[in-house]
């Protein structure tokens, strides 16, 4: 199946096209990605810190480098691992200036890896955390390094804002498709939620399910084991007072909300709109880390494997409809590991709009039992470039902690893309 779709087939065609090629290796593709072989690349840590609001949560003093400076040193912690074999490392970051390339580097320094050690900043908006991840994987599989660290960090508090969009050129501004990259992720949605009927009752009745998912699992401990405590400096907006704070959970969710609550706030792009600040993914702060390695290193170092990556895809589809992006890259994915939907156990789809979020879901034909059953971004934040590797943390815990194996992690991106990697637990 071609990286494109320019055809007005959907998901679920493209889905069934694939199940037909298939045909009886379905099952071959599903036993082959259970089996364990020396060159699998295995996860053997992953972690986050907490996600707080941005402009008044947490880590709204703190800056992008020190939330990742903190996740590095909770990764070498956790694992264990020799932090003078790691040997490259790739950051994830939409915000940061210069792309953070040198306050990254300077991050891993400090965070006790040595000057061998090479740091990566990149930027795929969205899906940055996730094109770390799949980068050092592919580094591993190439033989170009052994072991590696997949991340992402955000302050959108400090770093969010009109500045975040460049000024095009006329060369640009002149070209249809090239403008309508920088139309604003919210009225994207807004126009896409229109134009595909996705009504205002179904997008609050999906945020508030998110909400509801994320203070249960909350309250029973599920985010413990992927999120990784920080202590900060934090000042008192009130009082004006620099404190010392222990943020150790997600500060965005919030308990009793309903449908009916969210149906009362006003929408935010258009008068008559459906899309407000409770259906859509909430301005963030944190980071994420990835351990990276093959099976064969791990086993030698002694680090314990919690699963495993096994391909990934990407996928342009037009920039107005940037929201689709998930619906045109889990089909490609599946194709690649010749699993059909149903065979996942749980899908990770970022929910940066309950509108897009929705008709991804719907298009595919998925059971929504199986998407972010521990709530998404609508609950407890999107910190742009971290939502990727944040994604593995909580799949492979979830899949973990229920036994199950099997799970796909996906995202729309910025100007007209989408993502999708596939994961296995153990």
């Amino acid at each position: 199946m071609a990286n494109q779709t320019g055809s007005n087939s959907s998901a679920q065609d493209r889905l069934a096209q694939v199940a037909d090629h298939l045909g009886g290796l379905k099952q071959a593709g599903r036993d082959s990605l259970l089996q364990k072989n020396p060159d699998d690349v295995v996860i053997t840590a992953a972690l986050r810190t907490p996600f707080t609001k941005g402009g008044k949560g947490g880590f709204k003093d703190t800056a992008a480098a020190d939330l990742l400076h903190g996740a590095f040193k909770a990764l070498i912690q956790r694992s264990g691992i020799d932090p003078a074999l790691v040997e490259d490392i790739a950051v994830g970051a939409v915000l940061a200036p210069g792309g953070g390339a040198t306050e990254f580097r300077a991050a891993a320094l400090a965070a006790g890896f040595p000057v061998t050690t090479s740091v990566k900043s990149l930027n795929r908006q969205c899906s940055s955390g996730l094109q770390a991840c799949v980068d050092i994987a592919n580094a591993i599989k190439s033989g170009m390094i052994e072991v590696g660290i997949g991340a992402g960090a955000e302050s959108m508090s400090q770093q969010y804002g009109p500045g975040a969009v460049s000024e095009f050129s006329e060369l640009l501004e002149n070209h249809k498709s090239a403008a309508e990259c920088k139309v604003p992720m919210g009225v994207l949605s807004e126009n896409m939620a229109k134009a595909k009927g996705i009504a205002r009752a179904d997008q609050d009745k999906f945020a508030a399910a998110s909400f509801q998912k994320a203070i249960e699992a909350q309250k029973k401990g599920l985010f413990n084991e992927e999120i990784a405590p920080l202590t900060v400096k934090w000042t008192d907006p009130k009082t004006d007072e620099e404190k010392t704070i222990t943020v150790s959970k997600d500060d965005g969710v919030r308990e009793g909300i309903t449908a009916e609550s969210l149906g009362k706030i006003r929408p935010a792009f258009s008068k008559d709109g459906s899309i407000h600040a409770g259906n859509a993914s909430q301005i963030s702060d944190g980071a994420a880390a990835v351990l990276l390695m093959k099976r064969s290193t791990a086993e030698r170092l002694g680090q314990s494997i919690i699963g495993k990556f096994v391909q990934a895809s990407i996928v342009g589809v037009p920039p107005l409809l940037m929201g689709i992006g998930p619906a045109a890259a889990i089909p490609v994915v599946l194709q690649k590991t010749g699993l059909n939907k149903d065979e996942v156990d749980i899908y990770e789809i970022n929910e940066a709009f309950a509108s897009q979020c929705l008709y991804c879901i719907n298009d595919l034909g998925l059971d929504q039992a199986k998407i972010n059953p521990k709530g998404g971004a609508i609950a407890f934040g999107h910190p742009l470039g971290v939502t990727g590797a944040r994604q593995v943390s909580t799949l492979l815990s979830e899949l973990r902690r229920t036994g199950k194996q099997i799970g796909v992690t996906s995202m729309c991106i910025g100007t007209g893309m989408g993502m999708a990697a596939v994961w296995v637990a153990e």
